[in-house]
This record gives structure tokens, sequence and C-alpha cells, in this order.
């Protein structure tokens, strides 16, 4: 072959196409913002504020996409602090989900040792200031794509208020929110990058609350019915129960009011409840024997049972043709690295941690294909209904647990940006290959059509309920 050929056939190899420039435009997108998107991050990260409360986290997120042409919708089912920002029109409906609540008794410091912020007790020990601000980078990259004229179809942007015991996704999903979507995608800030269609576990959510009658408890004890009381009965009951339930049921609760002074006897108290287990349909049979523990409480000390059922959640349907399309990308934009500074401070971090994986598992991608989670998310309930994946990328230290200390202090310092940046490319190329890709889609709904079968999506709710707006108190 003449020598003119072979370069002219060499230059034809290495020049990416089309397809690759327009990936290559919002990876670029991304990162251009990272500074902008930083900000709103470490801005809701010290708002940290409760779910359904986060006022200013929603209108900080909703103000940056409105500034960037999207269509807001607020009040999304009800919900205060739920919205949607859509740009672009016509199929495919593209969405992109995104959290910012924060967890009680997790306040933090950006430091590497236990320092609570003064006069905050919400911390980001899951890191959804981080799942936020990705999520709407994302979307921001994809709008600019289809205002260019390079892409065709909508991207929508779910703030969704609540996830942490809320399920803010629910009552989105049964107010219709996500009815016209092709795919959705999803991702979580961890200690490592994972991908892969994983399950998780189905949840309910109860507030047993107790009224009894207040007496001295040394003049006339008898004249009292101890609320606490009932609710240590109900907590033994339920200790009793576990040997009795399916392999995988988790049952777990912390007592919310009990009481304040010894010499009083409680007229009320309060136990708050999560139960879970891999299949929801399961979980009815757990709440109702969960439930008889209760009664059970409030029989034996004459008090009274007020039952607040704060929600349940679907296990996630796993779907494999869009996990391989997140999968594919981690791998391709993973470029983890810490500085220094950043290792100096991951080694004080992991000083206080049980499990101290090498530093290096940044740089590594698990595929937890096949696996259910052990936790929960109403983003399970949104898989019923749309193909839907996710994955995670290293936002804290290797070896941190969500939920935790050190969790908030990754995320709100350099480690966590790191983490964020990697999610939000991730987000941007796989929505790109999902509105340029039509058989992917095709692909993702038969499989859903495959995975439900002959059942369809039936919420873990009650009839009629409403999303519990004040479920972070514990008053009467």
């Amino acid at each position: 072959m003449p020598r003119l050929l072979i370069c002219l056939a060499f230059v034809l190899f290495i020049v990416p196409g089309p397809v690759d420039a327009g990936r290559r435009d919002v990876v670029e997108s991304v990162n251009h913002r990272d500074d902008a998107i930083w900000e709103i991050a470490r801005r809701i990260w010290e708002f940290a504020e409760p779910g359904y409360q986060e006022t200013q986290s929603a209108a900080l997120l909703a103000e940056s996409l409105e500034q960037s042409g999207f269509r807001i919708q607020t009040g999304v089912a009800g919900i205060p602090t739920a919205f949607t920002a859509t740009f672009g029109s016509g199929k495919p409906v593209i969405g992109i989900l995104g959290e910012y609540d924060a967890l009680p008794g997790l306040s933090q410091d950006a430091v590497s040792s236990h320092q609570p912020r003064e006069g905050h007790n919400y911390g980001h020990g899951c890191g959804h200031h981080l799942f936020g601000a990705a999520s709407a980078s994302a979307a921001i990259a994809i709008a600019e794509q289809i205002k260019a004229g390079e892409l065709s179809g909508t991207i929508r942007f779910y703030g969704c208020p609540a996830e942490e015991g809320g399920s803010g996704k629910v009552f989105m999903a049964q107010a219709g929110a996500f009815e016209d979507c092709d795919a959705i995608l999803h991702w979580h800030p961890s200690h490592e990058n994972s991908a892969g269609d994983r399950s998780s576990l189905a949840r309910m959510a109860v507030k047993f609350r107790f009224h009894g009658s207040a007496a001295h408890a040394a003049g006339a004890p008898e004249r009292g019915r101890s609320a606490l009381d009932a609710v240590e009965l109900t907590n033994f009951a339920a200790q009793l129960l576990r040997e009795h339930t399916p392999d995988f049921t988790r049952i777990h609760h912390v007592i919310t009011a009990g009481g304040r002074a010894p010499n009083v006897v409680p007229d009320y108290a309060e136990v708050y409840y999560y139960i879970r287990h891999p299949d929801g349909d399961v979980m009815r049979n757990l709440y109702e024997r969960l439930l008889l523990c209760a009664k059970a409480g409030a029989l034996a000390t004459e008090t009274r049972l007020e039952i607040r059922f704060e929600g349940g959640i679907r296990e996630i349907l796993p779907n494999n043709a869009l996990s391989q399309i997140t999968f594919q990308n981690l791998r391709e934009q993973l470029d983890l690295k810490y500085t220094d500074e950043e290792t100096q401070f991951a080694l004080r971090i992991q000083e206080s941690l049980d499990k101290r994986p090498t530093l290096d598992q940044i740089a590594k991608i698990e595929d937890r294909s096949g696996e259910v989670g052990k936790g929960s998310t109403d983003v399970g309930d949104v898989s019923w209904l749309v193909p839907t994946t996710g994955f995670t990328t290293a936002c804290w230290v290797p070896g941190t647990s969500a939920h935790s200390w050190q969790a908030v202090a990754a995320g709100g310092m350099s480690i966590g940006r790191k983490g964020m940046n990697l999610a939000a490319r991730v987000l941007a190329v796989s929505a790109w290959d999902l509105m340029t890709k039509p058989a992917v889609l095709q692909e993702a709904k038969a499989e859903l059509d495959r995975r439900l079968g002959e059942r369809k999506y039936q919420s873990l709710m009650l009839e009629g309920q409403k999303p519990p707006l004040d479920y972070r108190n514990a008053s009467r």
C-alpha cells in the first residue's frame, strides 16, 4: 500500500468521529463548571438540612438549573422541596436523580478528627450534597448539547427530597413524575467505585407512639402507666421476633422520646423502627408481625398506641442493559488520585476506622452485578416503573462507612469533590450514550418487562398516604 494511503488510513483510524467528539464535549463541560458545582455542593453541605425541610438546598439547585435554561416545576407530589428541571423536548426522555437531605446527629467539620460543627446537629453522612450537585452538572452538560443541536430529546433532573427514611421518590412516582421517562440514571457517594446490576433491600418505616399516665415514680407509682415501659416491651418482643423471620431480614430501631426525668412516670414515648427484606412482598407480612409487638407492649402497660406509618420503599429491580453502559463509562472515566495532602488526611481518618483498605482502592472498580445491597433506597420504586441503573464513586476515604462523621468530613473537602466530578462525568457520558443508542433503550425496556413478568408495581405505602413532611420530629 502506498505510504500516502497508509497515512490516510492511520488518520482516519485515530481521529474521533462525531459520537466521540460529543462525549468529549460533555466531559469538558462538566470539568469547566467544576468550581461552580463544588461551590453548590459545599453550600448544601453547610446547610445540612433534614428530609422534607431542604428549602435552601432545593432552591439552590433549582436556581442553577433554571439559569442554564431548564424549565422548573416545583412542589412535585405536593412536596415543597421536590422539583423537576427539564430541558429539550420529545423522545428519548432521560432522567437523572439528585438528592440533598442530611442526617441527624452527624454534625462534623471537614477535618480528619471528630469535631462537630458548633450549632449544627445534621450532617451529610451519606454524601447527598455531592449527589445532587453532580447530577445537576451532568444534566446541564447534556442540555448544552441539545441546545447546540448535537442531541435530540429531553434531559430531566429530578430534585428528590427525604431519601433518608422519608421515601420522597415514592410519592413522586405516585404523582406520575416518571411516566414519560425512557431511562433513569443515579449514583451514590461511597468509599469505592462500583457498578453493576445490583439490587437492594425493601424497607418499611414506622413510629410507635405510646400515651400513658404521668405520676410520681416514688410517691405514687401505682397511678402511673409508663409509655416508656411500653416502648421497652415492644423492643423486647421485636428482639424475640428476629429468631423467627426469613433470612436476610433486618430490624432496627431508635428510641426518639422516652421521658425527661427518672422520678416522673413517662406519659409519652416514641420508638422509630425500620424493617427490611430483599422482597417487598415478604416485607408486608413482616411489618404486620412487628405491629403485634407494639400492640402487645400497649396491652401489657395499659397505654394507648398510636401508629405513625412513615412509608415503605421497594427493592431495586436491576437492569443489566443499562448497567453495562455505566460500568463501561466508569471504567473509562476513572482517574482518581490523592495528592500528598489528601493522602495524609486519608491516613488520619483511617486511624479511626476498624477496616483500613489500601488507599489505591480509589483507582479500582468493583463489579457488583448480581448482588443484593444491604441498604435501602426509594430509587427502588422508580426502578419498577422505568429502566434504572446506578453506580458509586469514591468520595470518602477507603474503609469509611456511610452515615458516619468520617463520611461527612471527607465529603466536605477535596476527596469528596474529586469523587463528585467523576460521577458527573460518568452520568453525562452515560446520558449521551442512551440518547444516541435507541437500541439500548429498547433492550432496557424489554429487560424490565421480563423482570416484572406478571407482576405490576405496587407501592408499600398505605392507601392515600401523604408525604410525612414532619417525620424528623418526635413531638406529639
